[in-house]
C-alpha cells in the first residue's frame, strides 16, 4: 500500500472515530510505529489532524476542508435526502449551475430522470457522474484543476461560469451563520459561488444539518441573498424564524 492510500484511509477513521491512536493503526496497516507518526506527522503538517499523545485527533476547523474522496463519504444518508428533495424543485428543460461540493454529485445522481437539463458545473465529479446522460447539455466552466478538490477553480473557472444565465444554481457550503453569513473554507471556492449567485435567478443552497451554526474562512454571501435552503433535518426554531424574516424556503426530510 502506498503512503498517501494509507493516509487517506487513516483519515476516513479520523472522520469516523474523530481520533486514532498509533499502535492500533499499525497492526491494522502491517507497518511500523514510527510509519504511523510520519503518517500523522504529514497529516497534522497539513492540518488535518492534530498529533496528541499515542495518536492524533481530528482537526475540526470549519477553516480546512477534507480531500473530496474523503468529504464524500461524510454524511451520504442526509445528503440522499437533500438530493432527493433538490429533484423535486428541477424541471424538465431547466438550465442549472451544480456546485463542486460532495452534495452536488449526489444530487446530480438524483436529477438522472429528468430530461432535457443543462447542467453547467466547475466540478470533475459531476461531469463524469453524468457523462452517462444522452440528452442532457453538460457545461464545464474551465479553469484550473484545484488539487484533491477534483474541482476547477481560477480566473477562467469564474469567467465560465459568469458566461451563462440559468433558472437554478444548486450550492453548498462550510458554514452557515446568523450573522457571518454563509461561508467557506477555500477563497477560490468562494469566488466562484459568488459568480454562480450572479448567473442565476433562484439559489438553492443545499446544506446538511451539520454546517449550521459554523463559520469557515471565506465567506460567500449574505442568508439573505440565497431563495431556498433544503437540508437533511429540521432546523432549530431560531432558524426557521431567521428564514421566514428574510423571506427564504426552508425544505426538509418530515420524517
Amino acid at each position: 500500500m502506498l503512503a498517501v492510500e494509507r493516509r487517506n484511509l487513516i483519515l476516513e477513521k479520523l472522520q469516523e472515530d474523530k481520533k486514532v491512536i498509533v499502535s492500533e493503526l499499525s497492526q491494522e496497516f502491517q507497518v511500523s510505529e514510527e510509519t504511523i507518526r510520519r503518517d500523522l506527522d504529514k497529516l497534522d503538517k497539513d492540518g488535518l489532524a492534530v498529533k496528541s499523545y499515542g495518536g492524533a485527533v481530528l482537526n475540526e476547523n470549519t477553516s480546512l476542508d477534507m480531500p473530496f474522496n474523503i468529504r464524500k463519504k461524510n454524511n451520504p444518508a442526509g445528503k440522499q435526502k437533500i438530493a432527493k428533495i433538490v429533484e423535486t424543485l428541477i424541471e424538465d428543460g431547466d438550465h442549472i449551475i451544480l456546485d463542486p461540493s460532495t452534495t452536488a454529485v449526489f444530487i446530480a445522481k438524483a436529477l438522472k430522470q429528468k430530461e432535457r437539463l443543462t447542467v453547467i458545473t466547475n466540478s470533475i465529479e459531476v461531469i463524469l457522474e453524468l457523462s452517462d446522460v444522452a440528452d442532457w447539455n453538460i457545461i464545464s466552466s474551465g479553469g484550473s484543476l484545484k488539487e484533491g478538490y477534483l474541482a476547477l477553480v481560477g480566473p477562467r473557472a469564474i469567467e465560465g461560469l459568469g458566461a451563462f444565465n440559468v433558472e437554478k444554481v444548486v450550492l453548498s457550503c462550510k458554514g452557515l451563520d446568523m450573522e457571518k453569513g454563509i461561508t467557506d473554507g477555500n477563497e477560490l471556492f468562494s469566488q466562484a459561488k459568488q459568480t454562480m449567485l450572479k448567473s442565476a435567478k433562484q439559489c438553492i443552497l443545499a446544506v446538511d444539518h451539520t454546517k449550521f451554526g459554523k463559520v469557515a474562512f471565506s465567506k460567500i454571501c449574505d442568508i439573505n441573498h440565497i431563495h431556498m435552503v433544503v437540508t437533511d433535518e429540521k432546523p432549530s426554531d431560531t432558524w426557521l424564524e431567521l428564514f421566514e424574516h428574510s423571506g427564504i424556503t426552508c425544505l426538509y426530510p418530515e420524517n
